[in-house]
């Protein structure tokens, strides 16, 4: 039997959780937990469009569906942010979505100061360890488009990324789903994430980006492994590009396999 917390032990978790503040320049804002590091932006004029590069590229699993169907699919995000991510899935995608997040300040100040709509019949934003909320049965394989986002204040190395753990994404995911993670850190933690990822998904399974100049390297791992055609790719970054405005063309030269 899991053990109940009491209120006091609750309330001490979040006594210890980061501060949550936000900054504006020029006609962006950025959220910050406590520290100079940045943890997501939002456009001010267009904040339901994806500001920075890297959180562009954690789109990249819409090269691997089907354009005519997304607002049917299910988006997961494991950490909130700015919740750029959770809103371009539910406000340009139309799909449903859900957001798992620790720190019920984070959730707070998106509402507050990053537009994050409210809960609704496809928005559900969940105050949870995404550690422990991943295993309950009425996720498991009900994920087509699955964001892995977890750091915490100090942007060091992934809070979440143990090999059981992206084992545990991999449940999450419906038969042709798709996961992509941001691995930001020293080139010694980039290659053990990866390995782990290659472990739990299997290497055919895995891509990669090269990093941005920030030194964020997305990795994409599919629940099912293929291969598509360059031309196929190209044919759905195009899509991706028309439709959405994200520059999936230029994903096609940053982009590959790594085995």
């Amino acid at each position: 039997m899991q053990k109940k917390e009491t209120a006091k032990e609750i309330a001490k978790e979040v006594a210890e959780l980061p501060e949550v503040n936000f900054s504006d320049y020029g006609d962006v804002r950025f959220l910050h937990l406590g520290t100079e590091w940045v943890q997501g932006s939002m456009l001010r004029d267009a904040p339901y469009d994806i500001e920075l590069e890297y959180v562009q590229r954690m789109m990249a699993g819409l090269l691997f569906m089907d354009a005519a169907g997304i607002s049917k699919k299910h988006a997961m995000q494991l950490g909130l942010g700015s919740a750029a991510l959770t809103k371009f899935c539910y406000k340009k995608l139309r799909m449903k979505t859900t957001a798992i997040e620790i720190n019920p300040q984070v959730i707070s100040a998106c509402r507050l100061w990053f537009k994050l709509p409210r809960d609704d019949l496809r928005l559900h934003v969940i105050n949870a360890d995404a550690a422990v909320e991943i295993k309950k049965a009425v996720h498991q394989g009900t994920v087509d488009l699955l964001h892995v986002d977890l750091y915490d204040h100090e942007a060091a190395a992934p809070v979440l990324d143990s090999a059981e753990f992206y084992e545990d994404c991999r449940d999450l995911l419906a038969e042709d789903g798709v996961m992509t993670v941001n691995l930001f850190g020293r080139d010694s933690s980039y290659v053990q994430s990866l390995t782990k990822i290659a472990e739990a998904f299997g290497p055919e399974a895995v891509w990669a980006f090269t990093p941005t100049r920030e030194g964020n390297t997305v990795v994409l791992a599919q629940r099912e492994p293929t291969r598509p055609e360059r031309a196929e790719l190209l044919q759905q970054a195009g899509v991706i590009e028309s439709r959405w405005d994200l520059p999936a063309k230029k994903w096609m030269r940053l982009f590959k396999p790594v085995v």
